[in-house]
Protein backbone atom coordinates (compact mmCIF):
# COMPACT_ATOMS: atom_id res chain seq x y z
CA UNK A 1 0.00 0.00 0.00
CA UNK A 2 2.91 2.36 0.71
CA UNK A 3 4.27 1.87 -2.81
CA UNK A 4 0.87 2.77 -4.27
CA UNK A 5 0.72 5.89 -2.10
CA UNK A 6 4.24 6.91 -3.17
CA UNK A 7 3.33 6.39 -6.83
CA UNK A 8 0.24 8.55 -6.45
CA UNK A 9 2.23 11.32 -4.75
CA UNK A 10 4.82 11.37 -7.56
CA UNK A 11 2.04 11.30 -10.15
CA UNK A 12 0.23 14.15 -8.42
CA UNK A 13 3.39 16.26 -8.26
CA UNK A 14 4.15 15.78 -11.97
CA UNK A 15 0.52 16.40 -12.97
CA UNK A 16 0.39 19.61 -10.94
CA UNK A 17 3.49 20.86 -12.77
CA UNK A 18 1.93 19.97 -16.13
CA UNK A 19 -1.37 21.67 -15.25
CA UNK A 20 0.55 24.80 -14.16
CA UNK A 21 2.37 24.65 -17.52
CA UNK A 22 5.77 24.38 -15.81
CA UNK A 23 6.36 21.26 -17.91
CA UNK A 24 4.63 19.97 -21.02
CA UNK A 25 2.30 17.00 -20.93
CA UNK A 26 4.82 15.08 -23.08
CA UNK A 27 7.54 15.81 -20.50
CA UNK A 28 5.18 14.64 -17.75
CA UNK A 29 4.61 11.39 -19.63
CA UNK A 30 8.37 10.87 -19.95
CA UNK A 31 9.00 11.54 -16.25
CA UNK A 32 6.27 9.14 -15.17
CA UNK A 33 7.29 6.55 -17.75
CA UNK A 34 4.11 6.30 -19.79
CA UNK A 35 3.29 6.99 -23.43
CA UNK A 36 1.86 10.29 -24.65
CA UNK A 37 -1.40 8.49 -25.36
CA UNK A 38 -1.64 7.21 -21.78
CA UNK A 39 -0.90 10.70 -20.49
CA UNK A 40 -3.70 12.14 -22.64
CA UNK A 41 -6.10 9.54 -21.22
CA UNK A 42 -4.99 10.34 -17.66
CA UNK A 43 -5.39 14.08 -18.29
CA UNK A 44 -8.95 13.49 -19.51
CA UNK A 45 -9.77 11.31 -16.48
CA UNK A 46 -8.21 13.92 -14.19
CA UNK A 47 -10.35 16.67 -15.71
CA UNK A 48 -13.49 14.55 -15.49
CA UNK A 49 -13.07 12.76 -12.13
CA UNK A 50 -10.25 14.54 -10.29
CA UNK A 51 -7.46 12.52 -8.67
CA UNK A 52 -9.84 9.64 -7.89
CA UNK A 53 -10.03 9.00 -11.64
CA UNK A 54 -6.32 8.19 -11.67
CA UNK A 55 -6.35 5.29 -9.22
CA UNK A 56 -5.21 2.01 -10.72
CA UNK A 57 -8.45 0.21 -11.47
CA UNK A 58 -6.73 -3.14 -12.09
CA UNK A 59 -5.36 -3.71 -8.59
CA UNK A 60 -6.68 -6.89 -7.04
CA UNK A 61 -8.79 -7.89 -10.01
CA UNK A 62 -7.76 -10.78 -12.24
CA UNK A 63 -8.28 -10.25 -15.94
CA UNK A 64 -11.53 -11.60 -17.36
CA UNK A 65 -9.49 -12.91 -20.32
CA UNK A 66 -7.05 -14.84 -18.14
CA UNK A 67 -6.57 -18.50 -19.03
CA UNK A 68 -7.21 -20.82 -16.06
CA UNK A 69 -3.96 -22.12 -14.53
CA UNK A 70 -4.86 -25.78 -15.11
CA UNK A 71 -5.42 -25.09 -18.81
CA UNK A 72 -2.17 -23.18 -19.15
CA UNK A 73 -0.10 -25.80 -17.33
CA UNK A 74 -1.61 -28.76 -19.16
CA UNK A 75 -1.76 -27.16 -22.57
CA UNK A 76 -5.30 -28.46 -22.89
CA UNK A 77 -7.04 -27.36 -26.04
CA UNK A 78 -3.95 -25.93 -27.72
CA UNK A 79 -3.43 -28.79 -30.18
CA UNK A 80 -6.52 -30.80 -31.10
CA UNK A 81 -6.06 -34.51 -30.42
CA UNK A 82 -6.80 -35.28 -34.11
CA UNK A 83 -3.61 -33.54 -35.15
CA UNK A 84 -1.51 -35.71 -32.84
CA UNK A 85 -2.36 -38.89 -34.75
CA UNK A 86 0.65 -40.23 -36.74
CA UNK A 87 -1.36 -40.45 -39.98
CA UNK A 88 -2.03 -36.69 -39.84
CA UNK A 89 1.64 -35.73 -39.94
CA UNK A 90 2.04 -36.84 -43.57
CA UNK A 91 -1.14 -35.19 -44.83
CA UNK A 92 -1.40 -31.62 -46.13
CA UNK A 93 -2.59 -29.01 -43.67
CA UNK A 94 -6.31 -29.02 -43.04
CA UNK A 95 -6.93 -32.49 -44.48
CA UNK A 96 -7.10 -34.38 -41.19
CA UNK A 97 -10.68 -33.57 -40.33
CA UNK A 98 -10.19 -29.90 -39.52
CA UNK A 99 -11.07 -27.10 -41.90
CA UNK A 100 -8.85 -24.01 -41.90
CA UNK A 101 -10.39 -20.59 -42.05
CA UNK A 102 -9.70 -18.38 -45.07
CA UNK A 103 -7.33 -16.23 -43.04
CA UNK A 104 -5.40 -19.22 -41.61
CA UNK A 105 -5.04 -20.92 -45.00
CA UNK A 106 -3.96 -17.74 -46.77
CA UNK A 107 -6.92 -17.84 -49.14
CA UNK A 108 -8.26 -14.53 -47.88
CA UNK A 109 -5.18 -12.60 -49.06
Amino acid sequence: MAAEMERMMKLQDVLLKAMAKKISWAEAAEIIGVTDRTMRRWRERLEEHGYNGLTDRRKGKPSRQRVPLATAEGGAGIVPEDLLRPECEALPRGSCGLALSASASGAGK
